[in-house]
This record gives structure tokens, C-alpha cells and sequence, in this order.
């Protein structure tokens, strides 16, 4: 997933001069191709992050298109009002990247790790929320972000954990995707992110049950949400992100107006790591496992 990335930021600057990458001094092995082929179009901001988003307004109005880079514990947690003020408000068209979004940076502890990015960004006007779930969900989104048509925050795990899809997707973003079919239609499975795999090995452990990923947080197809809410019994929303403000919370929200579905949001529960370890001892320790979710349903 990442490696597509990487690719697809440096076809953009080869294409578009006017395409500029920021970064807060991360991302050096990730950007290598980046920095080789296009240095004139690499800005290294330093440890100074919410200088960074300014500093992407500016090139922004002044015509360039910035893709701003960090990890998802400073972009956009850190940098949270300098994404509202000079970015959204100003509805200006700066791609933010976060990396490493989840628990993913699991031995550098909670500092390192986010799971309420979403949830921060949400409330906000203008800008889109995306959170791929492989290498074809990446070029999709990518994809969509570098048109520079709005803010975009895209959401990206570190944690490659293998492709869901076996083709390129074209589709209108916002769509859910099916990624799964069952003939059992009592529960329906909506996941993002890293939590699609996860959904998918429950859908075929309890029973024959629908899968859908759900690349795009905001704009959703609000219509598409009530179709399946409307054909099923129970929602299962699963993400690596907390419960609190984020993918479950928003199918709850739109559910609760139409639909008589109840929704079970699946996430990570209102705590901070209580230890360091591996990225699966983290997940583990979250309940975010397979075996544990299982449990639970």
C-alpha cells in the first residue's frame, strides 16, 4: 500500500510541477524515488508541523499543490487548527497524508499512536476523510485526492496487512464497496482501513454474511448506507480507530434518522495503550483480534 503510494505521489510531480510535497522530517525511505527524480519539488519543514500547514496555505494560494506528509498522531492531531483556519475555511486543495494512523507504532506508545483522527476531523466543513484498506483502495483514493479539487485527509495504516481486492476500482467516491456477498443477510459487516481483513474472516466464521469496505468516511453515499441498513437486522462497523466520533458513530448517526438496523460499532474502546509491544500484541490488547470480536458477536 505504501509503495503504491510512493508511486503514485511522484507520477503527479512528473506530470504537474506544481505538485509539492511537505514533509515534517519523516517518510526518508518512503520518499527516496520522490527526492531523487524531483528535489526541487521536496520541502523538508522540520519538526515544526503546524509551520508546515501554514506555510501549505500559502503555496496553495499561491497556485501550487501541496501533499502534506506526517504521522497521523501530528497530521492532523497536532496540527488541528491550522488544518480548520488555513486550510478548510479557506477551502483550500492540500492533500494531507497521515501515516501510520491505529495503533500501528505500537513500541513508541500512545505519543506515536492515533486512533482518533477521524473523529477530530469530522466536525470540520470541507475537507474528506479517507481510509484505504490495500493497494487498490490506495490508487482509488490517491487517485481521488491528487485531482487538488478540496482538502483531503487521507487516513493510511502502516501495517500492510495484504490486498482485499483483486482489480483496480472505478467508482464515485463516497460508495461502499462490497467486498464480501453472503446469502445470510442478518448482519451486514461496514469496515475501513486495516479492520477490513478482520471483517471479512468474521463474515466467514459466523456465518455467510456481506462485507463492506468503506474507503471514504466523508463525503458517504448516505442512500447506499440506508439500502443495507434497511436489508439487515444488525450492523457490524469494525475500524482501528476509537468508537467515539469515528466510522461506527457515522453509520449510527445515519441509521438512527432511517433505517430500524441496529448498529454494534466495533473499535477501540475510550483508553490509551496500557502497554508497549508488537503491532498484534496492540491489537490484541485493544480486542480488535479476530478471536476476541468473535466473542463479542
Amino acid at each position: 500500500m505504501r509503495s503504491v503510494f510512493s508511486k503514485l505521489i511522484v507520477e503527479a510531480a512528473q506530470a504537474d510541477p506544481k505538485v509539492l510535497l511537505l514533509t515534517g522530517d519523516h517518510g526518508y525511505a518512503l520518499f527516496d524515488e520522490y527526492r531523487k527524480l524531483l528535489s526541487d519539488q521536496f520541502i523538508n519543514a522540520g519538526i515544526a508541523e503546524q509551520n508546515m500547514v501554514g506555510v501549505a496555505a500559502g503555496l496553495a494560494k499561491a497556485g501550487f499543490k501541496p501533499i502534506v506528509y506526517g504521522l497521523s498522531a501530528f497530521v492532523p492531531v497536532r496540527v488541528l487548527e491550522q488544518i480548520k483556519m488555513d486550510i478548510c475555511y479557506e477551502k483550500l486543495p492540500v492533500v494531507f497524508i497521515g501515516d501510520g494512523a491505529g495503533v500501528v507504532y505500537s513500541s513508541l506508545g500512545s505519543s506515536h499512536q492515533s486512533t482518533e483522527d477521524i473523529a477530530v476531523l469530522r466536525p470540520i466543513p470541507n475537507i474528506q476523510i479517507l481510509s484505504p484498506c490495500d493497494a487498490h483502495e490506495m490508487e482509488y483514493t490517491m487517485t481521488h485526492a491528487l485531482h487538488f479539487k478540496a482538502p483531503v485527509y487521507l487516513r493510511m495504516g502502516k501495517s500492510d496487512v495484504g490486498d482485499v481486492h483483486s482489480q483496480p476500482l472505478s467508482r464515485p467516491i463516497g460508495d461502499l464497496i462490497p467486498v464480501k456477498s453472503g446469502n445470510n443477510k442478518k448482519i451486514a459487516f461496514l469496515a475501513t482501513g486495516s479492520m477490513v481483513k478482520t471483517a471479512i474472516t468474521l463474515a466467514e466464521t459466523l456465518g455467510d454474511y456481506c462485507v463492506w469496505s468503506v474507503p471514504s468516511i466523508k463525503p458517504i453515499n448516505e442512500s447506499q448506507v440506508v439500502t443495507i441498513a434497511q436489508s439487515a437486522s444488525d450492523i457490524v462497523t469494525l475500524e482501528e480507530h476509537t468508537m467515539t466520533g469515528g466510522l461506527g458513530s457515522l453509520i449510527a448517526e445515519i441509521v438512527s434518522q432511517t433505517a430500524c438496523a441496529r448498529v454494534i460499532r466495533l473499535g477501540v474502546r475510550d483508553c490509551f495503550s496500557e502497554k508497549c509491544g508488537s503491532y498484534n500484541y496492540l491489537i490484541k490488547e485493544h480486542g480488535l483480534d479476530a478471536a476476541t470480536l468473535t466473542q463479542k458477536l
